[in-house]
């Protein structure tokens, strides 16, 4: 035989025959697989568990009690803001602004308050029998609830419990984006039309990925605008939270809220998708672009005034000539290509058949051409709208104050009218206004001979119109003296000088001067409706000492107390047309100015003084001479 081998077949050590291990693979595999299915199906099963236990808790549910109400309320439309806050794009449809202000009446006011600790908008919700939410509701909460992006306005809560069933949302302090449009105040160049375009087409993009698919009601409305001017999409969801249509809403009203609807979308009315459709979204893009680039609302650019309902009307028609939709102006206010290529792209979103339209996912991509290919940063962008809208700001405040002082100028010249100029001043300067006595002031009393007549043989207006020409002619010649007109009463006439600004011994001068001049001008008086009659006036002045005070508080007035007051008004009550009656004090003080003429009338009986001597003021020798004093006033 065969000597043996210097070497087992194996190896001494068994080294050359390695031993099978694949069965012992095996076994660790199967157990390996099992574990992780094991560890899976545990891992889902809590999953599951967590899920139906977040379910269960409705962590969205809110307790109308915690939420703290501000004392801000913001006034908003039906399904958004106010939406005809302007006339601007109705100016030629007289019948679309007396329909909008006729809403006014209906307005829903969203109520803004604080809950647990944030600023959120409360919209109530109007619905008979409350809400009976299923676990598919429930799902659906919980996810609008857990949805998060900077485009997307946060789902804060609701609340279900009758009568207090509302939605909470975050609030948006610069409100929506109609409002901003509406608003001539606010300048939007390019930039930020561009950085709203961009805002709502990022939060759309997320929206249409998430498990909504869709909007369904996408407007300019339901796009919020924060403190940070960014877009945040509203108005989606929330199927079991839609208020009841009210019984007796407005035609107009029904049919505005359709001018965003895409047509495919029209014409199924009722039967229409809950949440629309993606393609509608990109519909209704379409026309907020139009908003956006124009500032004006849907449909109302560059063609004759028409309604909602007839808009929607032409929109719901099968195209036979092109498909009814916006008019688009020829020429631009600023970046002409950039809104020739906005245009384009809306014309595309607009498209009659919905495949022609794009996505929202080519929509970013169209925008980020327009912008030569540059990824908008967030920072830079908002740095750059603080610095315009900061710039847009001052100016607004130049402007603001501008206007202030233009209305405090036309403000303070209708407080001198109503209250002489120092007691005016002490008014608004807040100090206190006490009644002062003045020694020695001349006061001026006049009526219109025969005006009872007069007035009896005249209509009103026709009172009016005469009242208003012959005190606009006294008034114009009062100015040029140191008096001041202390009232009008009917055909009655009040003239005081020596307060509240006292002027020595000049008042009577000045009284009597005016006096003068009033008596010529009389003469020379048209009556509008009776040119041949010649008015009549009929004059009394009085000089002592007098009162004077501002009385009362809703509508003040400047005073005169005393007696030389009624004695004034009873030199003129004991006058004669066309003439100037006098007391002995008032004669006294022109006695010192030689240019006056006056003669003595004698002696009258006055009530309340008796007999006493009164004069007639005939002229002044510097000036004028009204009239020769007759023979029988020389003598006297």
């Amino acid at each position: 035989g065969l000597p043996p081998k210097d070497v087992p077949a194996c190896g001494f050590s068994n080294e050359l025959c390695p031993e099978d291990t694949s069965s012992e693979h095996l076994v660790v595999g199967v157990v390996g697989l099992c574990v992780i299915i094991f560890a899976s199906v545990v891992a889902s099963a809590l999953r599951k568990r967590r899920v139906e236990r977040e379910l269960n808790m409705m962590l969205w549910r809110v307790n109308y009690s915690e939420i703290e109400f501000s004392k801000i309320t913001r006034s908003i439309a039906q399904n958004g803001s106010m939406v005809f806050g302007s006339t601007r794009g109705y100016a030629s449809s007289i019948h679309s602004l007396s329909q909008a202000m006729s809403r006014m009446e209906d307005q829903v006011f969203i109520k803004v308050g604080i809950y647990k600790g944030k600023s959120v908008a409360v919209k109530v919700v109007s619905k008979e029998g409350g809400v009976v939410l299923s676990r598919e509701d429930l799902v659906e909460l919980k996810k609008l609830r857990d949805m998060s992006h900077d485009n997307i306005n946060p789902f804060i809560g609701a609340c279900i419990d009758q009568p207090n069933m509302c939605v909470l949302t975050a609030y948006c302090h610069k409100g929506c984006l109609q409002d901003i449009l509406e608003n001539d105040d606010i300048k939007l160049d390019m930039m930020f039309k561009n950085s709203f375009m961009n805002d709502i087409v990022e939060g759309m993009v997320y929206l249409h990925h998430s498990f909504l698919k869709s909007h369904g009601n996408l407007k300019s409305n339901n796009c919020l605008v924060d403190s940070r001017w960014m877009i945040k999409i509203t108005g989606h969801g929330m199927k079991n939270f839609q208020s009841d249509p009210q019984k007796e809403t407005p035609e107009y009203e029904i049919y505005r809220d359709k001018l965003w609807t895409a047509p495919e979308l029209l014409r199924l009315g009722s039967a229409k998708p809950l949440y629309g459709t993606p393609k509608g979204d990109v519909y209704s893009f379409g026309i907020i672009l139009q908003e956006i680039l124009h500032r004006t609302l849907p449909f109302f650019i560059g063609i004759s005034p028409m309604t909602p309902k007839e808009v929607i009307e032409r929109v719901m028609k099968p195209p036979q000539e092109g498909p009814f939709r916006p008019e688009i102006p020829t020429s631009f206010d600023d970046d002409a290509k950039m809104n020739e290529e906005v245009h384009r792209l809306a014309s595309q979103c607009w498209a009659e058949q919905p495949d022609d339209r794009m996505s929202f996912a080519d929509i970013k991509r169209q925008l980020r051409k327009f912008n030569r290919g540059r990824q908008l940063n967030i920072v830079d962008t908002m740095i750059s709208k603080l610095e315009k809208y900061a710039s847009n700001l001052e100016e607004i405040v130049n402007q603001r104050t501008s206007e202030l002082i233009e209305e405090k100028k036309k403000t303070d010249t209708l407080l001198y009218r109503m209250l002489p100029q120092t007691v005016a001043e002490k008014l608004k300067s807040g100090k206190s206004l006490e009644a002062e006595l003045y020694e020695n002031v001349t006061i001026y009393f006049s009526d219109i001979v025969g005006f009872t007549a007069l007035s009896s043989e005249s209509s009103p207006m026709e009172v009016v119109q005469l009242l208003n020409d012959l005190y606009t002619m006294f008034d114009s010649i009062i100015a040029k003296y140191d008096v001041y007109k202390v009232e009008t009463i009917g055909d009655a006439y009040m003239v005081t000088s020596g307060l509240p600004v006292r002027n020595g011994e000049r008042h009577a001068k000045e009284v009597a001067c005016m006096a003068l001049d009033l008596l010529r001008a009389i003469s020379e008086f048209k009556v509008r409706n009776r040119p041949e009659y010649r008015m009549k006036l009929r004059i009394g002045l009085h000089t002592g000492p007098c009162a004077a005070g501002v009385v009362g508080q809703t509508m003040p007035r400047y005073c005169l107390f005393g007696d030389t007051v009624n004695t004034a008004s009873r030199m003129e009550t004991t006058g004669e047309a066309l003439k100037i009656h006098m007391s002995q004090q008032a004669k006294e003080a022109l006695a010192i100015f030689p240019e006056f003429i006056m003669v003595c009338r004698g002696e009258i009986w006055v009530k309340g003084k008796g007999d006493i001597t009164t004069y007639w003021l005939l002229g002044n020798s510097k000036l004028h001479h009204f009239n020769k004093p007759t023979d029988g006033e020389m003598s006297a």
